[in-house]
């Protein structure tokens, strides 16, 4: 590994103590959140046909009651995940300028959020809905296409667990595990976390992780760039490694078409996720979710930062074909072992927050949407969440990713094409839930298909007469399932709506 010096025991008894710490303060959360809150609990929403009931609803949706402060943690907490700080600087660091992509996306879909996700949740509030299929269901009065957009959402969370995983295993390693036990150890942690707190867990535990992360990155961005040489040093080095094609362009002309899609399909994708709706739901109001928009950029000026540690690990001389692994490389070479272990607790924990967010988000989706209405409960949910990291797990192992970006997009596919019912319905267009069902089959169809067929790369070329671009794969599936939708539609008219937000 060209000279990188192995972790010590004061790495290791620093990551235990931060990491071990966190799960502590997630599991024992019932005992002490109402000191954090400072507050009563806010009433619980009405019981309305497809709502689980109190105990299941301050599990799986926090009591509906986090403010502005909680909730700008717990959205930026599992938005921003090991997605940000392991697999977007290892694709920097294999691709070069490419891999920036993530940034022009989290940027477009913070307007999407201002926009879009007040209407959703005041729907939600008003029908006493926790889960996008729920909302489905009483827009569109289909139970078919309520279960269509809830195994969506089940399936696609599932190989973005596994990123997170992946994000936890990677600093275990880094630590000197080998074999399975790093696996074995970012499973367990995440489970007991996730099954001991609920939501409260990692809404009130998000602010660790932040500072703990802002902590490691602005001392990687301030003091690395000094021992390399400065920013002016690092680029040219980076353009000797990752050759720019000519002087005025970064990226190739090849590239410029891929870049441009996969942010935008990102940016529709990001917050139909069940986590990231599940953090939006959990708000007290509209006001929270609009001044949670104003204020998430922030995160954008990081996740900025954050990119750049890949091309700060070729500059380091770090020199591996596990890109996943060049963070972890970076601190082990330049700073001191105790630091280390500090910033791979902050990476494990930047993992730990949103996957329990993403779990409990797949459970809800799971005990409202597809079970029978007499099998809900915590206890059930709690069953739910555990079942869904065990199918986490099994991406790990057994999906071939080139990339642990890929399987976020992979995700994407699968989870854009909810994204007709879901935000098309609340425009005043006239969809039938007979052309979103067919729409919703084609689209999937479509994009695992391509998917499968390239080799889960998040792209496919698409060529039309004498033009041939390679396209986000998810976003050609989501052209297919909304022209799909509409066309049946028409053709098809039956049970349909025309709901718009008031």
């Amino acid at each position: 590994m060209n000279g990188i010096p192995a972790a010590d025991t004061i790495a290791l008894v620093v990551f235990v103590l931060f990491f071990g710490l966190t799960i502590v303060a997630g599991s024992t959360v019932s005992h002490w959140k109402g000191w954090f809150s400072g507050r009563k609990k806010a009433p619980p929403a009405p019981h309305v046909e497809g709502h689980s009931g109190h105990d299941t609803e301050e599990w799986g949706l926090g009591g509906r009651e986090f403010g502005a402060w909680v909730t700008w943690f717990l959205v930026g907490g599992d938005f921003y995940t090991a997605y940000t700080v392991i697999a977007v600087p290892a694709l920097v660091y294999a691709v070069g300028a490419y891999g920036f992509f993530a940034l022009p996306y989290t940027i477009i879909v913070y307007p999407f959020i201002f926009i879009v996700m007040p209407k959703l949740w005041k729907i939600a509030n008003d029908g006493g809905h926790a889960t996008a299929a729920d909302m489905i269901r009483a827009r569109f009065g289909s139970r078919t296409l309520e279960l269509a957009v809830a195994f969506s959402g089940l399936i696609a969370v599932m190989p973005y667990i596994a990123l997170q995983l992946i994000g936890i295993r990677t600093v275990v390693e880094a630590l000197g595990f080998s074999g399975q036990i790093p696996l074995v150890i970012a499973f367990v942690s995440l489970a007991a976390y996730t099954w001991l707190g609920g939501l409260h867990a990692p809404a009130l535990t998000a602010f660790i992780k932040d500072i703990m992360i802002y902590i490691a990155v602005i001392a990687a961005v301030t003091l690395i760039p000094i021992k390399l040489g400065g920013y002016g040093h690092m680029f040219d080095v980076m353009n000797s490694v990752v050759a720019m094609p000519d002087a005025d362009h970064v990226m190739k002309a090849g590239q410029l078409m891929p870049y441009a899609t996969l942010a935008l399909s990102s940016a529709l994708a990001a917050f139909l996720y069940p986590h990231t709706l599940t953090g939006i739901l959990a708000a007290k109001s509209a006001d929270t979710v609009k001044q949670n928009a104003v204020y998430l950029p922030i995160y954008t000026i990081v996740l900025g930062l954050i990119a750049l540690l890949g091309m700060m690990a070729h500059v380091a001389g770090i020199d591996t074909t596990v890109s996943s692994m060049v963070v972890p490389y970076l601190f082990l070479k330049l700073f001191p072992d105790w630091f280390a272990g500090f910033a791979f607790a902050a990476i494990a924990v930047g993992a730990l927050v949103p996957a329990a967010v993403m779990a409990i988000g797949a459970a809800n989706l799971l005990t409202n949407n597809i079970l029978p209405k007499s099998y809900a409960g915590v206890t059930t949910s709690r069953i739910a969440a555990f079942g869904v990291k065990l199918g986490a797990l099994l991406c790990v192992m057994f999906l071939n990713a080139k990339f642990a970006i890929d399987l976020q997009l992979l995700g994407g596919v699968i989870i854009l094409q909810t994204f007709p019912a879901l935000i098309l319905g609340l425009t005043k267009f006239r969809f039938s839930s007979t052309g979103m069902l067919a729409g919703w089959v084609v689209g999937t169809v479509v994009g695992l298909g391509m998917c499968w067929s390239d080799g889960l790369k998040p792209v496919h070329t698409l060529a039309i007469g004498g033009w041939s671009e390679l396209v986000s794969t998810g976003l050609i599936a989501l052209v297919v399932n909304i022209i799909v939708a509409g066309v049946i539609s028409v053709i098809v008219p039956n049970r349909s709506v025309a709901v718009a937000a008031e």
